[in-house]
């Protein structure tokens, strides 16, 4: 399982960047952004799951990142990776970071994320 600071770290070490948080009505919201234009290239947000058609109780963390139209649907499994929430669907996956084990598969994830918002 990965965490947001297990996030926060891969991020700081690989590409510079700290987590910025944009909304003081939501205070655990964390963007992650390019140091040089100030684009998104992760979200990580706590939400609750049926806001994502989950079962549970409690707020889990996911992470929105930007992802290719033509290979998002192949990834979104309805259990871990979902559209975007609160982003454009197509552009768009959510990471459940609970639900995640591979951590080099995120990480790609997010190298491709930072390279598409460039």
């Amino acid at each position: 399982m990965l965490t947001r600071e297990d996030i926060f770290k891969h991020v700081k070490e690989k590409y510079g960047t700290s987590p910025d948080y944009p909304w003081e009505k939501y205070p655990n919201y964390a963007s992650l952004r390019h140091t040089s234009n100030k684009k998104w290239y992760g979200l990580i947000m706590n939400v609750l799951p049926e806001k994502l058609g989950l079962d549970g109780h409690g707020e889990i963390d996911i992470l929105n990142l930007k992802c290719p139209p033509e290979i998002s649907d192949s990834l979104r499994n309805g259990e871990n990776i979902l559209p975007g929430y609160h982003m454009d669907k197509e552009h768009w996956i959510s990471i459940v970071l609970e639900r995640t084990d591979p951590e080099g598969e995120i990480y790609n994830l997010i190298k491709q994320s930072f390279h598409l918002t460039k």
